[in-house]
């Protein structure tokens, strides 16, 4: 085995070890900075320290749920704080909770790199993955959409329901939008419709709009999102068409279509809630991708 190899096999390793948590644990066990443990396991296996352990551990929760763990036993193991925090990240990844595992535990991968019990790793020679550009758009959009969520919870009732932007709406069919839970909420309900619609199961009701219960809306709306975009990725469907039957007259859509259709007006509407959160006194965050995959990463700024 070569040298190259060798130092790649020694960066794989220290992102595994159970002591490694952080970057810096990491990057010191292979007797490196941050920024060139980071900058050579991204060269060479394509995805970075922190991104790739937090899968991989994820990966291994999953198999340890369908072997009987518990979630709370799961989410520890994994390095989570907080059995809801675990809970969040493993549905965003997987598409479904952990109360419910699947059979498989393995998630897309940009290197074929996955976990192989009890603890090391599977190197899968034929790896499909989901477009980077598209797998950005949408978990972006789908993390900035929980953040701004949260961040309402400050704004008191009377002003997160005050119209603002009199006589706006973001698209002619989906009704005015001009307060904050206006704007949220439509975020939340695009997904939802979609959703229904695709999948041919009834339209979801309206439900109540108050930050928690759209938290609680989209935390469980977004993971089919995430996952129906990757089915559509893996199958190559981007231009299969579906009959909507909840519209009157029926009609039909384009998958890539709706998916443009929805990441183009979700990012209106998240421009639209920084604007109001911020008229509200509440700090919005910049909601800038370029940040969020940084943070994503585990990276410094100016990475």
């Amino acid at each position: 085995m070569g040298g190259s190899r060798d130092r790649l096999r020694e960066l794989l390793d220290a992102v595994l070890d159970e002591e490694n948590r952080t970057l810096g644990d990491m990057a010191d066990d292979a007797y490196a900075s941050p920024f060139h443990f980071t900058r050579q396991l991204t060269r060479d296996a394509g995805e970075a320290p922190v991104a790739m352990r937090r899968r991989v551990m994820l990966e291994r929760a999953a198999w340890q749920l369908h072997r009987g763990s518990t979630v709370t036993d799961a989410a520890w193991a994994a390095g989570y704080e907080s059995v809801d925090g675990f809970s969040r990240a493993f549905a965003r990844a997987f598409g479904h909770p952990p109360s419910n595992p699947a059979a498989s535990h393995w998630l897309p991968a940009p290197n074929g790199i996955h976990f192989h019990p009890p603890m090391s790793l599977w190197v899968h020679a034929k790896e499909t993955t989901m477009n980077p550009l598209t797998e950005h758009l949408v978990a972006h959009d789908l993390d900035e959409t929980r953040e701004l969520l949260d961040r309402a919870k400050q704004v008191p009732d009377e002003q997160y329901r005050r119209v603002v932007l009199t006589d706006h709406a973001v698209n002619d069919w989906e009704g005015p939008e001009g307060s904050l839970a206006q704007v949220l909420r439509g975020i939340v309900r695009a997904k939802e419709a979609w959703i229904a619609a695709i999948e041919g199961t009834e339209f979801p009701s309206n439900g109540d709009d108050d930050p928690v219960a759209l938290i609680a809306r989209h935390d469980e709306v977004a993971p089919r999102w995430l996952a129906m975009v990757r089915d559509v990725e893996r199958r190559g469907a981007w231009n299969d068409r579906f009959i909507d039957a909840l519209c009157e007259p029926p009609e039909s859509f384009v998958l890539s279509g709706v998916i443009a259709h929805v990441i183009t007006f979700d990012a209106a509407r998240r421009h639209l809630a920084r604007h109001l959160l911020r008229v509200a006194g509440v700090d919005p965050g910049d909601g800038d991708p370029i940040n969020w995959a940084r943070r994503v990463r585990g990276e410094e700024p100016g990475q």
